[in-house]
């Protein structure tokens, strides 16, 4: 895949209990607000998890992240549908690779935006 300046990628998907306590597991990050539920009894996703969404459209254009600068605006609850929109904002060709700059914006199923961030990588020339 050859991104260009101004192509957009989205891609959406509603988190789980199941998926906030495995989170939970492999991070170790066992805060009281990712393992109990709050007055609603929802419980909160964990910011890196939310973060899945936008890395996710990363990983589908091979893209290897150097730097990442994310702002959680936001709490979101299992059960809540993030969707997100990428933006490729700059492509340089480099020499077996291109550099790839992009922003991000992660909205909940009510259209608030719960997280943005920017990041800049590389896409690598594969060579077999």
């Amino acid at each position: 895949m050859n991104p260009k300046a101004g192509d957009v990628f989205s891609w959406e998907r509603t988190f789980t209990e199941e998926e906030v306590l495995a989170f939970a597991g492999l991070s170790g990050d066992r805060g009281r607000h990712h393992m109990q539920r709050d007055a609603r009894g929802r419980l909160m996703v964990h910011g890196l998890l939310t973060a899945s969404v936008p890395t996710k459209i990363g990983g589908d254009l091979n893209y290897i992240a150097r730097e990442m600068s994310m702002e959680f605006l936001h709490p979101v609850y299992a059960g809540d549908t993030v969707r997100c929109e990428v933006k490729i904002t700059e492509v340089t060709p480099g020499e077996g690779y291109t550099g790839v700059a992009m922003e991000a914006v992660c909205r909940n199923q009510d259209g608030r935006e719960v997280l943005v961030g920017r990041s800049r990588g590389i896409i690598r020339e594969l060579i077999w």
